[in-house]
């Protein structure tokens, strides 16, 4: 026994005082709850502030729920005015398809005159003319005209995965 405390000593008292420790605040806990039963807070209540209370609650989730109800019905709203306005553009797509027009074309101008309609006072922007992106003489294939680029081999050897 006294070769195990003179190796072990300091270890056996660090775990004591963890112990007392942990002995304590699991007291001072058990000690700050209420009574053993869980129902006995509410049963100190008054009746009256319970009914109160759970009215109120009752109250606000109804609240909450027509205002739910309220954004459900427009959000159908707008859905049935977009379905109904992609089935326009159906049938006047399918009309101008009969009638042997471009289909495309007939939906961009009802969209320019919708737009049209919405801001009369618009005014249409030009687009600015555009420079091309290379000279004339430039030709891939040739090797030449492409500037700093060029074709380099890859390196030898095995690759770099590891």
């Amino acid at each position: 026994v006294g070769s195990v405390l003179s190796s072990y000593g300091w270890y056996v008292l660090l775990a004591a005082v963890a112990v007392y420790l942990l002995v304590q605040k699991v007291s001072r806990s058990l000690a700050a709850r209420p009574s053993g039963r869980p129902g006995a807070a509410e049963a100190a209540e008054e009746p009256d502030v319970v009914v109160r209370r759970q009215e109120a609650l009752a109250a606000a989730r109804l609240r909450m729920q027509e205002e739910l109800n309220a954004q459900a019905e427009k959000y159908k709203e707008k859905q049935r005015q977009l379905e109904e306005e992609r089935r326009r553009q159906k049938i006047a797509m399918w009309e101008s398809m009969q009638e042997g027009k471009s289909y495309k074309g007939n939906l961009k101008l009802n969209q320019q005159e919708v737009e049209s309609g919405a801001s009369a006072s618009a005014v249409p922007k030009s687009k600015p003319n555009k420079k091309p992106l290379r000279g004339g003489g430039y030709n891939p294939l040739s090797g030449e005209g492409g500037g700093t680029c060029s074709w380099r081999p890859g390196r030898r050897g095995p690759s770099a995965g590891g």
